[in-house]
C-alpha cells in the first residue's frame, strides 16, 4: 500500500516538472519572440531548445497546406470533370440534332428540286408518320388531309418515283397504299424506245419489298436493266413517273406471259418525306385505238357494218322487184 502510494506521488512529482518546464519553455519562446529578452546567451538556448519545436510545427503545416492544397485540386478537378461531361453531352445531343436537321434538309431541298422541275403537276409536301403494324410494307400514313387538298385517288410521289396512291383521306391525314401492296395496280410501260412494252405493276406476296410487272407478252421486248415508267392509262397515275428497275425475268406458271421482277425506285425501308400530286396539268394519253385490218374480214367492224348495210340493201331490192313482178301479172 506504502509502495503504491510512493509511485503514485512519483508520478504526480513528475507530471508537475514536466508541466512546468512546458511552461516554462513556452513563455521564455513567447518572450524571446516578443524582443524583451536580448541577452544573447539566454537567445541561443532559447533558439536550440525551439528548434525541434519549430521544426515540427512547419513540418506539420506543410503536411496540412499539402494535404488542403490536394482535396481542393481533387474537388476542383471533379466539378471541373463533372462541367465537362455535361458540356460532351450537349454538345453530342446538338451534334445528333444538327446531323438530323442536315439529313432532313437534304430530302427536303431534293423534294424542292423535284417540285421545281415537274413544272405539271401541284405537288404538297408530306412527311411519313406512320406505317400500319400489320401492312407495315403495305400502308403509310402521312401528316397531309383534306384541309391541304389531299384526295382519294391521288398518286404520291418523292423525287426518286412512284410511291402509291392516297386510299383514305381524313382533315389532316391520309393513308395511302404502297406500289408493294399485292392489292396494288399500277399501269406501266418500258421506258425504252425501241420497246414501250406496256404491263401492269402489283405487289408480290412472295417478295414484298420487290413488285412485280405482269401480263407481259412471252416474245416482248423487255429486258433486265430496262426502267420501268407509269403508262398513264386509268386516270390515276400520270405518265412517265418512275416506277423502277427490272431486275430478274422469268415465265408464269403457264409459260405463255413474261413477268419481270422489279427493284423499286423508291426506298421504302428509308421513306420519310413525299409529295402528293394535288393537280395535274399534264395532257392525258391518247386512247388506245383499233388496229387497222384487212376489209372483209370478220374481224373488221367497220367491213361487217358494211356487209350488214349491203344484205339489207339487197334485201330491199329483191322485194322491191317481187312487188313490180306481182303487180305486172295482176295487170295482164
Amino acid at each position: 500500500m506504502g509502495t503504491r502510494l510512493r509511485r503514485d506521488g512519483h508520478k504526480k512529482s513528475r507530471t508537475w516538472a514536466l508541466l512546468f518546464v512546458f511552461v516554462s519553455v513556452f513563455c521564455i519562446i513567447f518572450f524571446a519572440a516578443q524582443g524583451r529578452f536580448q541577452a544573447p546567451v539566454l537567445a541561443k538556448s532559447v533558439s536550440t531548445v525551439a528548434a525541434p519545436f519549430e521544426k515540427a510545427i512547419s513540418w506539420v503545416g506543410s503536411q496540412l497546406r499539402y494535404v488542403t492544397s490536394n482535396i481542393w485540386e481533387i474537388a476542383t478537378v471533379h466539378e471541373q470533370n463533372k462541367m465537362l461531361r455535361n458540356e460532351v453531352d450537349q454538345l453530342r445531343i446538338q451534334n445528333l440534332q444538327a446531323s438530323e436537321y442536315a439529313a432532313e434538309n437534304a430530302r427536303l431541298r431534293a423534294l424542292l428540286g423535284y417540285k421545281q422541275a415537274a413544272m405539271q403537276f401541284d405537288l404538297v409536301a408530306a412527311r411519313v408518320i406512320g406505317r400500319e403494324a400489320d401492312s407495315w410494307s403495305h400502308m403509310i400514313v402521312i401528316d397531309r388531309g383534306t384541309a391541304d387538298g389531299v384526295k382519294e385517288n391521288m398518286a404520291v410521289v418523292t423525287e426518286k418515283g412512284l410511291v402509291g396512291h392516297v386510299i383514305e383521306a381524313g382533315p389532316n391525314y391520309a393513308k395511302v397504299q404502297l406500289i408493294l401492296d399485292p392489292r396494288s395496280s399500277v399501269g406501266t410501260l418500258v421506258q425504252r424506245a425501241e420497246s414501250r412494252v406496256v404491263g401492269i405493276v402489283e405487289g408480290d406476296p412472295a417478295n414484298p419489298m420487290m413488285p412485280r410487272m405482269i401480263n407481259v407478252p412471252k416474245n416482248a421486248d423487255i429486258e433486265e436493266g430496262d426502267i420501268i415508267v407509269t403508262s398513264g392509262f386509268g386516270g390515276m397515275y400520270p405518265k412517265g413517273l418512275v416506277v423502277g428497275l427490272v431486275s430478274s425475268l422469268e415465265n408464269d406458271e403457264a409459260g405463255l406471259l413474261k413477268i419481270a421482277l422489279l427493284e423499286p425506285a423508291v426506298d421504302f425501308q428509308k421513306l420519310e418525306d413525299v409529295a402528293v400530286i394535288v393537280n395535274s396539268r399534264e395532257a392525258p394519253p391518247e386512247p388506245l385505238k383499233t388496229p387497222v385490218q384487212t376489209p372483209g374480214t370478220e374481224t373488221d367492224p367497220a367491213a361487217e357494218k358494211k356487209a350488214q348495210e349491203a344484205q339489207a340493201a339487197d334485201g330491199e331490192n329483191t322485194a322491191q322487184e317481187q312487188d313490180m313482178q306481182a303487180q305486172a301479172g295482176e295487170s295482164d
